[in-house]
């Protein structure tokens, strides 16, 4: 896992949002889904909302790191394996011949762009759908959101991919 992809892909969400929750591309659209004015929006806490958006989107880059990343679930495998930590053990070399051999295998952006859409579509669009269902929000709604976060997740998959 390498910090500094993670930490440049955190910035990903904040960058897209600016340029797509502008009211020149989808921001009117979704503050009328949203049944929002730009009056209700000026009230905010700008400052604790951009440092909370950075501190949601680290965690959302160190998790997607786990599904961009095949090289990591060996590490996981063999965690509790005896001699993990120890380079000489049969395990500690078996980790290291793999990696040796495989270890640069489907780490491209491209690879880690495709999972990032697939992590909107089956796990980031369920979660957004659900609840706006029993607010009574519209698809647009739903959409736009899901819109967003597939070209976020995609960049950002292939930021965390790609950096090895």
């Amino acid at each position: 896992m390498n910090i500094y992809a993670i930490l440049v892909s955190t910035l990903v969400p904040m960058i897209i949002g600016a340029i797509y929750y502008n009211p020149k591309l989808f921001g009117n659209a979704w503050m009328k889904s949203a049944g929002l004015t730009q009056d209700q929006l000026k009230g905010s806490n700008m400052a604790k909302i951009l440092t909370m958006t950075l501190v949601y989107s680290f965690l959302a880059s160190s998790m997607l790191s786990f599904m961009v990343i095949h090289q990591l679930h060996l590490g996981s495998v063999l965690a509790n394996e005896p001699g993990i930590n120890d380079p000489n053990s049969e395990v500690a070399k078996y980790m290291k011949s793999f990696m040796d051999t495989y270890g640069d295998r489907f780490r491209t952006f491209k690879h880690g762009a495709f999972h990032g859409g697939l992590t909107t579509i089956f796990f980031v669009l369920p979660m957004i759908a659900i609840p706006a269902m029993f607010e009574r929000r519209s698809a647009k709604y739903i959409l736009i959101h899901a819109g967003y976060w597939f070209i976020s997740l995609c960049i950002m998959g292939g930021i965390i991919c790609a950096w090895k």
